[in-house]
């Protein structure tokens, strides 16, 4: 049974070992951690008995069918579900969804998507009545928590210093968009730093390289010339 520290445990049940396999190969390289089982009764017995970040459920299985773990599972746990199907009748979404179901992803889908879809499952679960697990920032296998001042890129712990730090929340919390280097020296400033115009560029290189991005080629942190910069998730492939 997998060691892992911290709440990135996820568990994939599902029928179809090729799919369940190209899951577990996605999402590792993002910092999760995957058990993969492949009939209804072992995947309820497993969701069971470990704590997991959040089960993938697929619905037609012979035997127990991803409804009757499901229905089983809510009776002990609210671990958060995200259900697979290659059925796209609405009727059979609402069963799911009734029966306590977070989120349905039909197949075939996207990498992108499943990871959207699962990341929003899970966070819908850290803000949840009396669960007070910190809160982390991501871009695939980099992980920032502000509340234990910890940054994790997979299963390594980061060394930042604590500008790197506030440069790197700054960021993450605008993932996907442009940060003018203007906002961004406001925006760690306002943590009592003082920098100004060039020694930001200095540091987003220190950082680049704890991260091990390329500047030329980055996988996290991209320069926007004359403007400032962005982070992104790292490219990743499809599922056909």
């Amino acid at each position: 049974m997998l060691e892992v520290s911290g709440n990135r445990r996820l568990l994939v049940v599902d029928d179809d070992r090729k799919l369940a396999g190209l899951i577990r190969d996605y999402l590792m390289p993002m910092g999760y951690e995957v058990e993969l089982r492949h009939t209804g009764p072992e995947g309820l017995a497993e969701a069971l008995a470990f704590p997991y970040e959040a089960v993938i459920l697929d619905v037609m299985m012979p035997g127990m069918d991803g409804f009757g773990v499901l229905r089983e599972l809510r009776k002990k746990s609210d671990v958060p579900v995200l259900m697979l199907t290659a059925l796209g009748d609405e009727a059979d979404r609402i069963v799911g969804l009734e029966l306590g179901a977070d989120d349905y992803l039909p197949k075939t889908f996207s990498s992108r998507e499943l990871l959207a879809r699962l990341r929003a499952v899970t966070r819908r679960a850290r803000v949840r009545p009396g669960n007070d697990l910190p809160v982390e920032l991501c871009a695939g296998a980099l992980r920032l928590c502000e509340e234990t001042h910890t940054v994790v890129l997979g299963e390594q712990v980061l060394d930042l210093t604590a500008l790197e730090f506030a440069i790197l929340t700054a960021l993450l919390k605008s993932k996907g968009r442009v940060k003018t280097r203007e906002r961004l020296i406001e925006e760690v400033s306002e943590r009592r730093f003082d920098v100004y115009d060039r020694s930001i560029d200095v540091h987003v290189s220190s950082l680049r390289k704890k991260l091990g991005d390329d500047a030329k080629n980055p996988r996290f942190i991209r320069t926007i010339r004359g403007i400032g910069y962005s982070l992104h998730e790292p490219e990743v492939g499809d599922f056909a």
